[in-house]
């Protein structure tokens, strides 16, 4: 059995309108909910053993703050450049390539495609993926490789607004 938790990066910041997409930085709510959403992991005692993210900037920080929580260093990241507008079928990929070792990994990416391709996954679908949200499966394998066609459970969605609630 493998978990795999999707991760959106958080809140982004569009005060700079030099900046191209892939630079730009979170802003102070996406610094307040990265912590607070790997805190609730760390708190619900999830072990997360393998990070993997987009190289995009914020999906990048979203992922270092989780790493930083989980008292990984930020070497252990493993950066993506495809998971930046990546489509289902990439998502595919990068999963279908994970190193057997990891049993719980976390993916950090962007919407759209990260909305379409978890609602790919089982029968809990959703409308948006919000900024910081964490859609999370269980997959019944033992070998990533099998991830595509392996049956995937609805394991939990959680966002910052329900840490609000």
């Amino acid at each position: 059995m493998k978990s795999l938790l999707i991760i959106r990066h958080a809140k982004s910041s569009w005060s700079t309108a030099d900046l191209s997409d892939f630079d730009r930085p979170l802003n102070d709510r996406g610094k307040r909910d990265a912590p607070a959403m790997a805190k609730l992991l760390v708190d619900r005692k999830i072990v997360i053993d393998t990070f993997v993210s987009s190289s995009a900037k914020r999906a990048k920080k979203t992922a270092q703050y989780f790493c930083e929580a989980y008292g990984k260093s930020k070497e252990e990241l493993i950066l993506k450049s495809e998971l930046y507008h990546a489509t289902t079928s990439v998502f595919y990929d990068v999963i279908n390539n994970i190193h057997n070792d990891a049993s719980v990994v976390a993916v950090f990416s962007h919407n759209p495609g990260i909305t379409e391709f978890v609602n790919t996954l089982t029968s809990t679908t959703i409308d948006n993926m919000p900024t910081c949200s964490i859609f999370a499966i269980h997959i019944h394998t033992n070998d990533w490789s099998e991830f595509e066609t392996a049956e995937k459970i609805f394991w939990f969605f959680e966002t910052p607004k329900f840490l609000a609630e």
